[in-house]
């Protein structure tokens, strides 16, 4: 067997305590409802847990992160080498000091806002409106209602390929409109978060089931979807240009361009695969791009191998 394939045969130790699985079908851990199989699969109990494994794992073999699945299309030929699924164990979240809250990437987006909101503090509100694990929100530098996730980072922790933990400052991170660069191989596990206390009068509460009665009518949330395709380009809307360049509706296979919201390709009837799903994200940025010399870009990550 040659070096790269060398993973193949990977025995994990005895001090792991999480769950390892084996040809796990990527299908039932993404928002698209598709994908292949992954060759490994592990469910970390918790941080330590979590090192431990990367400590041990043959440096030939490839890794992936997931939290829930949305904003990700994997490819139907699977994936190959460990797919580490955050959100199974790393779900501490906690109150700190000083007007901060800490959450480990695997507990989602919306709980973040509803423990900020239960305990009187404001500033992300928004992020009940953001499909998906915090961990995934902090990746992408996620947002919603003109708030972005990294305004209110303190610090993060990050851990790399070998199982190493980092601590990263807000000003030691450059990062943007949806995106963040990190050092090569890391992912982030945690973050602490500077938020404001509210006004008596506040209720951040409402605040949240305001924004997600909006986005619950403007968005495709009943069907198998993976939220926001494409990027925002500068100065417009993504949804604007595709309705513009008369897409709505338009469909490759069992996949489709939403009639609720352009910027949505919805899985009809569970009955797509991905490379239905790409295939349209390409027709989208190719028709787009012809009407309105704007190439989209994709806010999705699209990961594995073709069948």
């Amino acid at each position: 067997m040659s070096e790269s394939l060398a993973y193949r045969t990977f025995c994990p130790p005895e001090s792991l305590s999480g769950e390892l699985r084996f040809d796990e079908p990527m299908s039932r851990h993404t928002s698209w409802r598709t994908g292949g199989v992954a060759d490994y699969m592990y469910f970390p109990r918790d941080k330590q847990d979590l090192m431990r494994l990367l400590r041990a794992l043959p440096n030939t073999m490839p890794i992936s992160w997931i939290g829930l699945g949305s904003n990700l299309l994997v490819r139907d030929g699977g994936v190959r080498g460990m797919v580490i699924h955050l959100s199974s164990g790393l779900k501490k979240i906690e109150i700190l000091d000083g007007c901060r809250l800490y959450a480990e990437s695997g507990v989602s987006s919306a709980n973040v806002a509803k423990t900020a909101a239960s305990n009187k503090f404001i500033g992300v509100e928004f992020l009940a409106s953001v499909p998906g694990s915090f961990g995934g929100a902090l990746a992408m530098n996620a947002g919603a209602f003109g708030a972005e996730t990294w305004q209110r980072v303190e610090s993060i922790e990050c851990v790399d390929r070998n199982g190493e933990l980092m601590v990263l400052e807000n000003q030691d991170v450059s990062y943007g409109y949806r995106h963040v660069e990190l050092p090569e191989d890391c992912c982030i596990l945690a973050a602490t978060l500077v938020l404001e206390k509210a006004s008596v009068d506040y209720d951040g509460q409402q605040v949240i089931r305001d924004q997600r009665k909006r986005r619950n009518t403007s968005q495709p949330v009943q069907s198998a979807n993976a939220g926001s395709v494409f990027r925002n380009p500068d100065g417009d809307y993504a949804a604007r240009l595709i309705e513009r360049s008369g897409l709505k509706g338009c469909a490759i296979g069992h996949a489709v361009v939403s009639d609720v919201h352009a910027n949505f390709i919805v899985n009809r009837e569970r009955r797509a695969n991905s490379r239905q799903i790409e295939e349209l994200i390409v027709h989208v940025q190719d028709v787009v791009e012809q009407t309105t010399g704007i190439r989209l870009q994709p806010e999705v990550r699209i990961i594995g191998d073709d069948r």
